[in-house]
């Protein structure tokens, strides 16, 4: 049944078939059932080369070609990817894995800043507010999504193994950087937001949809803080290589 709404992307059909399937591409394609969903740049692909990872499949756009690496571990195969940044690529680049056999997934990227926070301080997301687009199609509307309580654990673990402070938050999810404005980044601070990025809602609505677990840490980048002052810093480079192997080290604890 569609539940129909003045407001066509309040609208969410809840029953029948997709009339494209996110493994149309890849039909007898089978992957580990762990990934690693990044946005962490060219670090990945060096990861990959030195780690001799498999090059499963190519995740083929007009503008970008994705490869979609497999780590043969001693214990267990796990999932690489570098993503498309956005909500609706990413969203349907992690559709695709799941189709093929991802169920446990972990994301680590960058983000900005609401709070006064220092640059490259890592980030737990417990809840995001969906101001994106692409979740919508995924789930009915709502405010929030909530993340996965398990991944979430298994983030949590892992920090704590290696003494490395963190902080959980609720992050603004949005489709439009340059729409930041002044007078919504201090709303989004007073309901709760203290980090900014552009997919986790959609990516935790499409593995909600899916059956798969999400969760994702962030690393602080550029500052909104100041509202008049915008601070690019350096974007969290820093901290790409780190996140890319504690990635890897959450993927370890995330067990049944």
């Amino acid at each position: 049944m569609i539940i129909k709404n003045e407001i066509p992307i309040l609208e969410y059909d809840d029953h029948s078939a997709e009339v494209i399937t996110p493994n149309h591409d890849w039909p007898e394609l089978r992957l580990p059932k762990k990934c690693l969903f990044t946005f962490l740049g060219d670090v990945v692909s060096k990861f990959a080369e030195e780690h001799n990872a498999e090059v499963a499949e190519n995740f083929i756009t007009v503008s970008h070609t994705v490869k979609i690496y497999v780590l043969h571990e001693e214990d267990e195969d796990i999932c690489l990817v570098q993503s498309l940044i956005g909500a609706p690529g990413a969203a349907s680049l992690i559709d695709c894995l799941i189709s093929c056999g991802c169920e446990k997934i972990i994301a680590v990227g960058s983000c900005g800043v609401l709070a006064d926070l220092p640059e490259n301080v890592f980030i737990v997301p417990i809840k995001a507010l969906r101001a994106e687009g692409t979740s919508y199609h995924y789930l009915p509307a709502s405010r929030f999504i909530e993340l996965d309580k398990e991944p979430v654990a298994a983030i949590e673990r892992c920090f704590n193994k290696h003494d490395l402070p963190f902080v959980t938050c609720t992050t603004w999810t949005t489709d439009a950087f340059f729409r930041e404005t002044k007078d919504m980044v201090k709303y989004r601070l007073e309901e709760g937001c203290s980090v900014v990025e552009m997919e986790c809602a959609s990516l935790a609505a499409v593995c909600r949809k899916r059956g798969a677990s999400y969760g994702q840490f962030l690393f602080t980048a550029d500052s909104l803080a100041n509202v008049h002052e915008y601070d690019v810093r350096d974007f969290g480079t820093g901290s790409h290589e780190k996140a890319l192997l504690l990635g890897l080290d959450v993927l370890k604890e995330y067990t049944d």
